[in-house]
């Protein structure tokens, strides 16, 4: 038998009233549903709540001719309940595996820290060698990373042996030196 707000036919889902009277007469359904398969009562809860929020976001899809409004909520709690399992099979991955990791012991960080410290003395001799001057980058190239002989090195380039050795000198002070930007500040703040 029908409660006397359904004898014109089912509410409408999508208004407040509507789906207000709806949630009344499911509610112990539902709640029924989730307790047989949640023992925690405020997951219970917060299913529950999940499940009749989704009923909402999905009011304009419900057909009462399909079937029982029951069988609808059902079908909704379902998928309510399989997201959060997988949800929490994801999460108990996932700290399963940070669990896996060890921590960093002080041995762990000073090898870091150098590693870092070393990276950071190639960057800054990169900008340095990109900063000289295309002849002197050209003749040190070819001398310490191809590893030519300076009369190799010359006959490559065009140029004397000596301009060679002339410009790896500039070359190699250059790159000792202080770099171009701190030169530069140091100028700007005199």
């Amino acid at each position: 038998m029908l409660s006397p707000r359904h004898e014109t036919g089912p509410p409408d889902l999508t208004t407040p009233e509507g789906f207000g009277a709806f949630y009344e007469d499911h509610i112990d359904a539902v709640l029924g549903f989730v307790t047989r398969r949640v023992s925690d009562p405020h997951l219970a809860a917060d299913l529950t709540a999940d499940i009749f929020l989704a009923a909402m976001g999905s009011a304009s899809s419900y057909r009462p001719h399909r079937g029982a409004p029951v069988a609808w909520l059902f079908g909704i709690a379902r998928n309510v309940l399989s997201g959060h399992a997988r949800g929490r099979a994801r999460e108990s991955g996932a700290l399963a595996r940070l669990s896996g990791r060890r921590l960093l012991d002080d041995e762990d960080v000073a090898a870091l820290e150098e590693r870092i410290d070393a990276e950071r003395a190639f960057r800054d001799l990169a900008e340095r060698h990109s900063a000289l001057s295309e002849p002197l980058r050209a003749a040190l190239d070819l001398l310490v990373l191809d590893q030519l002989t300076p009369a190799e090195a010359a006959q490559a380039l065009g140029v004397t042996q000596t301009t060679i050795r002339v410009r790896l000198q500039r070359a190699r002070r250059a790159l000792r030196g202080p770099h171009p930007a701190t030169e530069h500040q140091l100028e700007a703040a005199r």
